[in-house]
Protein backbone atom coordinates (compact mmCIF):
# COMPACT_ATOMS: atom_id res chain seq x y z
CA UNK A 1 0.00 0.00 0.00
CA UNK A 2 1.38 3.67 -0.64
CA UNK A 3 3.01 4.77 2.18
CA UNK A 4 3.72 1.50 4.19
CA UNK A 5 7.64 0.71 4.61
CA UNK A 6 9.08 -2.25 4.81
CA UNK A 7 11.56 -3.54 7.50
CA UNK A 8 14.46 -3.12 4.99
CA UNK A 9 12.98 0.94 4.64
CA UNK A 10 12.73 1.21 8.19
CA UNK A 11 16.61 0.03 9.03
CA UNK A 12 18.21 2.63 5.82
CA UNK A 13 15.94 5.87 7.84
CA UNK A 14 17.13 4.78 11.02
CA UNK A 15 19.73 7.85 12.26
CA UNK A 16 23.25 5.71 13.27
CA UNK A 17 25.13 6.32 16.25
CA UNK A 18 27.92 7.91 16.40
CA UNK A 19 31.39 5.91 16.04
CA UNK A 20 32.21 4.67 19.22
CA UNK A 21 29.02 5.04 21.03
CA UNK A 22 28.10 1.46 23.02
CA UNK A 23 25.04 -0.21 22.38
CA UNK A 24 23.85 -3.48 22.92
CA UNK A 25 22.84 -6.21 20.05
CA UNK A 26 20.07 -8.06 21.23
CA UNK A 27 20.36 -10.88 18.65
CA UNK A 28 23.98 -12.05 20.15
CA UNK A 29 22.67 -12.35 23.63
CA UNK A 30 22.76 -8.64 24.79
CA UNK A 31 26.36 -8.25 24.11
CA UNK A 32 27.70 -4.45 24.26
CA UNK A 33 29.54 -3.12 21.65
CA UNK A 34 31.12 -0.05 20.16
CA UNK A 35 29.41 1.34 17.05
CA UNK A 36 32.31 0.90 14.29
CA UNK A 37 29.97 1.57 10.67
CA UNK A 38 28.24 -0.13 8.66
CA UNK A 39 28.56 -2.67 6.43
CA UNK A 40 25.97 -3.46 3.79
CA UNK A 41 22.87 -3.51 5.65
CA UNK A 42 24.14 -4.49 8.74
CA UNK A 43 26.46 -2.87 11.28
CA UNK A 44 29.60 -3.36 13.08
CA UNK A 45 30.50 -3.76 16.84
CA UNK A 46 33.42 -4.09 18.28
CA UNK A 47 33.53 -5.54 21.92
CA UNK A 48 34.12 -3.17 25.10
CA UNK A 49 37.26 -4.82 25.84
CA UNK A 50 38.71 -5.68 22.49
CA UNK A 51 38.33 -8.44 20.27
CA UNK A 52 37.05 -8.97 16.85
CA UNK A 53 34.11 -7.17 15.60
CA UNK A 54 30.74 -8.67 15.06
CA UNK A 55 27.91 -7.82 12.46
CA UNK A 56 24.70 -7.04 13.44
CA UNK A 57 21.07 -6.79 12.75
CA UNK A 58 20.24 -3.08 12.87
CA UNK A 59 16.71 -3.74 14.33
CA UNK A 60 18.20 -6.02 17.28
CA UNK A 61 20.28 -3.03 18.11
CA UNK A 62 19.45 -0.64 21.28
CA UNK A 63 21.57 1.58 23.00
CA UNK A 64 22.90 0.69 26.70
CA UNK A 65 21.39 1.58 29.85
CA UNK A 66 23.27 3.84 32.26
CA UNK A 67 23.48 0.43 33.87
CA UNK A 68 25.10 -1.42 31.19
CA UNK A 69 27.15 1.50 30.27
CA UNK A 70 29.25 1.59 33.55
CA UNK A 71 29.57 -2.18 33.06
CA UNK A 72 31.31 -1.67 29.98
CA UNK A 73 33.90 1.23 31.11
CA UNK A 74 34.33 -0.80 34.35
CA UNK A 75 35.26 -4.23 32.39
CA UNK A 76 37.45 -1.39 30.20
CA UNK A 77 39.37 0.06 33.00
CA UNK A 78 40.26 -3.87 34.51
CA UNK A 79 41.15 -4.96 31.08
CA UNK A 80 44.27 -2.07 30.86
CA UNK A 81 44.64 -2.44 34.78
CA UNK A 82 45.19 -6.55 33.27
CA UNK A 83 47.84 -5.16 30.54
CA UNK A 84 45.27 -6.51 28.11
CA UNK A 85 45.17 -5.91 24.24
CA UNK A 86 42.43 -3.33 23.85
Amino acid sequence: MPGEHSPADRQETRTLPPVGTLVVDTGSGDAVGEFRGVTGSRWSLRPVCGGAEWEAEPGRVRPVSDAERLRARTARANARSRGEFL
